[in-house]
């Protein structure tokens, strides 16, 4: 399917304009970071377009979901359901739109990242969080990073998350511990 087709398919899932906005962003800085890294960038477009497709499901339809098609979840996704969106919407671009198991992983994980994370799955993560639409105190750092080193922006950008999840007295995400914890002992070897 084409971009210009996706595009449609995803106003059938994203009714806010914000979100959608973010969605053509992310596409657009997942491009961006493609061709730095030397990969597919229809690919990386059609990722990022996608990435939120389930963000707009409401917590009922989503329990309802995850248990209809078996997937997996944590007790810290279960309380807090808006963190199933990246496995919902990765089943469901699996099955309505082909996409390939990489390209899954990269929906799937876009909100924690994960331990050994391929280039496309850290393209997305950063995309999500560094794309045009964004304007927090030291994006434009983070933006600059991605350019220059993924692995350092995917290590910062949890980082931070994880600072402002503390300071906020939110739940911590295991898979972003798991997913620092690794790049951590991968740049030390």
């Amino acid at each position: 399917m084409k971009i210009e087709e996706l595009k449609e398919e995803l106003k059938k899932y994203i009714t806010n304009e914000k979100r959608y906005s973010h969605s053509l962003g992310t596409m657009k800085m997942s491009k961006m970071l493609a061709d730095k890294y030397n990969i597919d960038i229809e690919k990386a477009e059609k990722t990022g377009l996608m990435h939120d497709i389930a963000k707009e499901i409401i917590d009922e339809e989503a329990l309802k979901y995850i248990k209809e098609n078996n997937i997996e979840i944590t007790d810290v996704e279960r309380y807090n359901t808006k963190l199933l969106h990246g496995k919902i919407g990765a089943d469901l671009c699996k099955k309505i739109y082909n996409f390939d198991e990489d390209m899954c992983n990269a929906i799937k994980w876009h909100t924690t990242g994960r331990a050994n994370m391929s280039i496309l799955e850290k393209i997305v993560f950063c995309a999500d969080k560094i794309e045009e639409n964004r304007s927090y105190e030291n994006v434009e750092y983070y933006r600059n990073l991605a350019m220059e080193d993924i692995d350092q922006a995917v290590l910062e950008i949890i980082d931070w998350a994880i600072k402002s999840n503390i300071e906020k007295g939110k739940l911590l995400l295991e898979k972003s511990i798991e997913t620092r914890n690794y790049i951590l002992i991968n740049r030390k070897k």
